[in-house]
């Protein structure tokens, strides 16, 4: 089914961008990748990743920002993307409260390029990322994507909410087949330094302390990269189809009389965060020093997802354990890193 289908991944040389092209490459698609390389955190990082993509005979890198809609629209002219899979994006919660501007660029201007270059060059399917964050002030768990998710806490999830509302107004308009993957707290070989994982094992290894948000009783439904690019390239070819039973008067968030759809892709068994540090020290054969600190604004305090709809639609759903997957992050980090064990 793959074989020469085309497909253009943007964030090519981001942490699930690199993971996902990987896996694409060995199914037999032909894959072209766009990427920035902007420096919100280490581009040798993303460089790295890009060397290794560069060795694939099937990927092609362009360096393209999502901003630069001639660029793009070129890039769209001169080839025929059966598949589109947006991963571009400004990411971090954080990050949005001390840069908003940046999340209107890169997650709303960016995103309506790409929805444009869409209806002018037709694709079968556009896959695009969102977030477990536009859960917001949700307290009902599992996070269902049958939930309304009108409250959101940060601007990065206001961002990613609006990016749903676009999709779905592009497969109302166009019929454009879209298709939107909330991912949940995504950890593993190649990660992002900004996160969770990245920061830990850095500062335990330097004997540095550790901040540990909401007095470590934080819980997070953390999703091995691995398992969110199976999703991914198992939902690519699963085009989003009109729901013919969806009623205007009961909607469902979920699916629409438009090709549109949202699937939750996370790990569906949410981890205490100071159990997360524990089984991090295990593997690091060093304890942390932790600085208990209170919930920052715009986090919440748990995540969970309700992994039903991608259970029955493609039947998937990921099972990495943190023990399994840390100790492969851990594995990575000191070969990268050149840290003797």
């Amino acid at each position: 089914m793959a074989e020469n289908k085309q497909v253009l991944v943007t964030g090519a040389a981001g942490f699930i961008g690199f993971h996902l092209i990987n896996k694409l490459c060995q199914a037999g698609y032909v894959v072209a990748g766009i990427d920035n390389l902007n420096d919100y955190y280490d581009p040798e990082l993303k460089k790295a990743r890009l060397a290794i993509l560069n060795d694939l005979s099937a990927f092609s890198f362009y360096q393209i920002d999502l901003l630069e809609k001639e660029k793009l629209d070129a890039l769209f002219k001169e080839n025929n993307f059966q598949y589109v899979v947006n991963l571009a994006a400004q990411a971090g919660v954080r990050y949005s409260i001390q840069n908003p501007y940046a999340y209107i660029d890169a997650n709303i201007t960016g995103f309506l390029n790409i929805l444009e270059a869409c209806r002018h060059h037709p694709v079968e399917h556009l896959v695009y990322a969102s977030s477990s964050s536009v859960y917001g002030g949700n307290t009902q768990m599992p996070f269902s994507t049958h939930h309304n998710v009108d409250h959101p806490v940060s601007l990065y999830a206001a961002t990613k909410k609006s990016n749903e509302l676009m999709a779905h107004t592009y497969s109302h308009l166009y019929g454009i087949p879209t298709t939107g993957l909330r991912f949940f707290t995504v950890y593993g070989p190649y990660g992002r330094p900004d996160m969770a994982l990245f920061l830990f094992t850095k500062a335990i290894l330097e004997d540095k302390p550790i901040d540990v948000f909401n007095n470590g009783e934080m819980k997070r439904d953390f999703t091995y990269v691995e398992d969110i690019a199976e999703g991914v390239a198992r939902l690519l070819p699963k085009a989003a189809t009109a729901s013919d039973d969806w009623d205007s008067d009961h909607p469902d968030p979920a699916t629409s009389k438009a090709p549109y759809k949202i699937y939750n892709i996370g790990n569906n068994n949410p981890v205490q965060l100071l159990h997360f540090i524990e089984v991090l020290e295990g593997h690091l054969g060093k304890k942390a020093q932790k600085n208990l600190m209170p919930l920052q604004d715009g986090d919440v305090p748990a995540t969970y997802a309700d992994v039903d709809d991608l259970m029955q639609d493609v039947g998937f759903k990921p099972n990495t354990s943190i023990e399994e997957g840390i100790g492969k992050f851990v594995d990575w980090y000191k070969a990268y890193y050149k840290i003797e064990a």
